[in-house]
């Protein structure tokens, strides 16, 4: 499990004055990024091949509230993968300062062709790096079908 150490900040938290729900996606973002950076996915190697990582849809559960100044641990784990690594899945805990669990998440997304802007699969170094990834309890092969298991489709004003 890759782990990621944040503090709550004054913009963290909203008008309630716990940890705003823009922040669960900041600190998990952000914790994918230092994590694809660990493994080789930087900007430069992601520029030379074309791609960046799009997100398809992000479920998060909310336990119990955090608050201004304390601090939080934001884990990683791939639990899904395409063979050819085009889709993947990232589950998020985020933690306390006691290890208490205090949220989940659920993340699905894909790697897109910047020229093309299509959904691209990996090369064989980024999907190497991934291989290489311990994998998380549940791990599977994600197929295009895992992608529309929730069926929701746009609905036009027009």
């Amino acid at each position: 499990m890759y782990l990621k150490e944040f503090e709550i900040r004054w913009s963290d938290v909203d008008a309630n004055r716990h940890m705003a729900n823009s922040a669960y996606l900041n600190f998990m973002s952000h914790t994918r990024m230092s994590f694809l950076l660990e493994i080789g996915f930087n900007q430069k190697t992601m520029s030379q091949n074309n791609i960046g990582p799009v997100v398809f849809h992000e479920h998060v559960y909310y336990f119990k509230e955090a608050f201004l100044g304390k601090p939080v641990k934001v884990s990683l784990e791939l639990v899904g993968l395409s063979e050819d690594g085009m889709f993947f899945e990232f589950h998020h805990n985020f933690y306390d300062g006691n290890g208490k669990n205090f949220a989940h998440c659920q993340i699905m997304g894909a790697w897109i062709d910047l020229k093309t802007r299509t959904l691209t699969g990996l090369g064989h170094e980024f999907l190497g790096a991934f291989n290489k990834v311990p994998k998380g309890d549940g791990f599977k092969v994600l197929t295009k079908e895992d992608t529309r298991k929730f069926s929701v489709r746009p609905k036009d004003l027009v």
